[in-house]
């Protein structure tokens, strides 16, 4: 039996933990569900048998997913930031997230049909941002402008 890692985001669903666990193993590379677990008794949101949690990995990041009912919701204090390498891989994963009941937001930012909130984060984003100076301050004024991040623009606007 593999050793539980020391440190796990628990994620909190209504219902769907093991729907969102598989559409994210399908979604993004070094992602898998390795456990599904129901529950040995009734709980609260559930009855005895029904899925209570779902271990997967994100990006290769530990996660378990917990059934907990709709007593919480996700919020954006809490996002996933999966970096991108081009315009291609960009659009991938944020038409995958949307397009699938998902939902837009600002600056690179769209929540998956669950409710859990994605930075769908270029690395050139990233690294103008780390540049400092007016090279940052033009990615970042562009970036604000923006939905889903368009690589080339923020590449113009790092060259003034």
């Amino acid at each position: 039996m593999p050793k539980t890692p020391k440190n796990t985001i628990c994620l909190w669903f209504d219902k769907d933990a093991e729907a969102a666990a598989h559409f994210y193993a399908k979604t993004f590379p070094d992602t898998k569900v390795s456990a599904v677990h129901r529950a040995p008794s009734d709980f609260p949101s559930g009855k005895k048998g029904d899925v209570l949690t779902v271990e997967f990995t994100v990006a290769g990041i530990p996660c378990i997913g917990l059934n907990g009912g709709s007593a919480f919701k996700q919020s954006e204090a809490f996002s996933f930031q999966i970096a991108t390498d081009d315009q291609q891989e960009t659009d991938r994963y944020w038409n995958a997230i949307v397009g699938n009941g998902g939902q837009e937001s600002a600056c690179g930012w769209c929540k998956d049909r669950w409710g859990v909130s994605w930075q769908i984060t270029p690395r050139m984003l990233t690294e103008a941002m780390a540049a400092g100076g007016d090279e940052a301050r033009r990615a970042f004024e562009a970036m604000m402008d923006m939905r889903k991040i368009d690589v080339a623009a923020i590449d113009a606007a790092r060259r003034g």
